[in-house]
């Protein structure tokens, strides 16, 4: 039996991270722009370090259940999926693998943020689906959105690319999430794939080692 529950934009949860944008109280009362800027630096600082870790592959292994992760990042980032009115939803398997819990994190948070950031305007979706094959555990993230060509597709993980201009804001980061993404599937000796959907949107697919398990499926029901 499949893992199965959905999450919809009415759901909230709380940020780990005071928004300082919206309480200049935290940045000593400076003016809206420059709050901007200086988190944008401190932004760039800890994806380029984040980067810089899995690209020299220093981290620690341990057993790990992509489905659990799937789920603890989707939970995480209902707030902003509320805010921009996307509807997410998880279905998945057990699927486990060895690799960094944070860093794996890391790489489903990028892959569901920019789902969510590259979305339609109103009533758009993010699928997140976790699986195993005899010797892979999957992750796929969808999403509705804009219609890419395939050319701009192959260059979303490029450090520093965002795509459009209209994506273009202070919920776009700073251009590293896919790069970061790709960088840390490959430090755990996996794949990740990037194709773009018919109607619009984005397919990711994270293919990464799978590690054998007694019960091969979790079973548990969550709301929806």
């Amino acid at each position: 039996m499949a893992r199965r529950w959905r999450h919809s934009s009415s759901t909230s949860a709380s940020s780990a991270r005071p928004d300082r944008r919206a309480n200049p109280a935290l940045n000593g009362g400076a003016c809206p722009r420059k709050i901007t800027v200086n988190i944008r630096a401190i932004d760039l600082t800890e994806a380029l370090l984040l980067l810089s870790r899995a690209d020299q592959r220093s981290f620690t292994r341990e057993p790990v259940d992509l489905s659990l992760i799937a789920e603890e990042a989707t939970e995480a980032l209902l707030p902003l999926a509320e805010q921009r009115g996307v509807t997410i939803e998880t279905v998945g398997d057990i699927a486990p693998t060895i690799g960094s819990h944070a860093l794996l994190l890391q790489l489903i948070t990028n892959l569901v943020h920019n789902a969510i950031v590259h979305n339609l305007p109103e009533q758009g979706t993010v699928r997140v689906t976790t699986s195993v094959r005899p010797k892979s555990a999957m992750l796929t993230v969808e999403n509705t959105g804009e219609k890419l060509s395939p050319q701009l597709v192959s260059t979303l993980t490029e450090p520093f690319q965002r795509g459009t201009e209209r994506l273009r804001n202070d919920h776009a980061g700073v251009g590293l999430g896919l790069a970061i993404a790709e960088s840390i599937t490959q430090a755990h000796d996996g794949t990740l794939t990037i194709t773009p959907r018919t109607g619009g949107g984005l397919h990711v697919t994270v293919q990464l080692p799978a590690t054998p398990t007694r019960t091969g499926r979790l079973n548990h029901h969550g709301s929806g």
